[in-house]
């Protein structure tokens, strides 16, 4: 296993769980993208057009968060900060509400559970909105969770099932002796696998309600604020995660702009925020693929070697489902067919199909996931 974020220690807790020897190589686990993150559970707000394929899997990852996050608590003894109390959208003025209820309409069409609100509504479920605000929904499904307590927890439960943290990095696949071996190395994937995987930078904020006190707001709120998108999610703790910029960089410098534009859309939403600390700016690097899809299954020309990466924003959502996916695959060498859509081949202009014609993983068997042969010092993140 390469990288030590969400993803690859759910899928080495998932594994480990069912006896497999694994070994998870990664020099920082959990300073990637996961550290970063805000952590909404949010396939209703993040069904955009074009990706049907996609929210089908963010959806069915949704549906497992109940369950999941009850499991890790009790295997870790971590709580993770999951609310349930939904997400409230927002259009602060009357363009930002026409370009609101333009993907809220995709969405319902969809089926999926976007409620309108007038104003008024909005308002009895959070006062502190700006009385401009001039109107929203509901997305009462989508959820939340801290994903800085997600990976403690993680990693908890993958060492106490048998897992090894390995802390040497890994520059190469032949670095890695193992009969299957899963990358879930974030934007560092590229360089081991070669498939699409490109950083995109992503600034966010860190703020907290003054003296100590919850935030004055429940909900999660994504907003349309003079053309600024942005979210705000609370914490138990008194922490407003405030995000965030979509930039195609890969460096991981915070820019006075970004934190101006920021926090501008913040305070126009909810303008007590501007009495709260800002206590943190900070940028990392999404891993992106061309289709805005994560890439998982076997490699075509490497079938032993599964990817498990290019989640771009939905990492922390889709945990539950590619854990369990790609330990399904390790285990029985049959793909599931939700994997489909999602296989490497999908990107080369002939590819082959990652399975053989009766769907099964070709290559070696799934004893071993990850184990070490070599090391190197390269820093890979996932």
């Amino acid at each position: 296993m390469v990288g030590a974020g969400p993803i690859g220690l759910a899928i080495a807790w998932r594994c480990a769980a069912r006896g497999l020897r694994v070994v998870v190589h990664d020099p920082a686990p959990g300073s990637g993208a996961s550290a970063v993150a805000a952590g909404m559970l949010s396939p209703v707000a993040e069904a955009y057009f074009g990706e049907r394929q996609l929210t089908g899997l963010l959806l069915a990852s949704a549906a497992r968060w109940p369950a999941f996050a009850d499991e890790l608590t009790e295997a870790s003894g971590v709580e993770l900060g999951y609310r349930t109390e939904g997400t409230l959208l927002v259009g602060l003025t009357a363009d930002d509400l026409a370009e609101a209820r333009r993907l809220w309409a995709y969405q319902q069409g969809l089926g999926l559970p976007v409620t309108p609100l007038r104003p008024t509504e909005l308002r009895d479920r959070e006062p502190a909105l700006a009385p401009r605000v001039r109107g929203g929904a509901l997305a009462s499904t989508d959820h939340q969770v801290d994903p800085r307590l997600l990976v403690p927890a993680l990693r908890t439960a993958a060492q106490r099932a048998g897992a090894v943290l390995a802390p040497q990095a890994v520059r190469s696949l032949s670095d890695v002796d193992a009969r299957v071996t899963v990358v879930a190395a974030g934007c560092g994937a590229a360089a081991l696998t070669g498939l699409p995987v490109r950083p995109v930078k992503g600034q966010i904020l860190r703020l907290r309600a003054p003296g100590g006190a919850a935030p004055g707001f429940r909900h999660v709120i994504r907003g349309y604020a003079d053309g600024e998108q942005v979210y705000l999610v609370p914490r138990a703790d008194g922490e407003v995660v405030l995000g965030a910029t979509v930039e195609e960089r890969s460096d991981t410098t915070v820019t006075a702009g970004a934190v101006l534009r920021l926090l501008r859309a913040g305070v126009d939403l909810l303008p007590e925020l501007a009495e709260y600390d800002l206590v943190e700016t900070v940028a990392g690097l999404r891993p992106g693929t061309p289709d805005n899809a994560p890439i998982l299954g076997p490699l075509p020309a490497r079938p032993d070697v599964l990817a498990a990466t290019g989640h771009h924003r939905h990492g922390i959502v889709l945990t539950p489902i590619t854990a369990d996916l790609i330990a399904d695959l390790v285990t029985t060498g049959v793909a599931d067919p939700l994997l489909t859509p999602f296989h490497p081949g999908r990107f080369a202009a002939a590819g082959p199909d990652p399975t053989n014609a009766a769907g099964r993983l070709a290559g070696p068997g799934a004893a071993d996931v990850g184990a070490p042969d070599r090391t190197t010092e390269e820093d890979l993140w996932s």
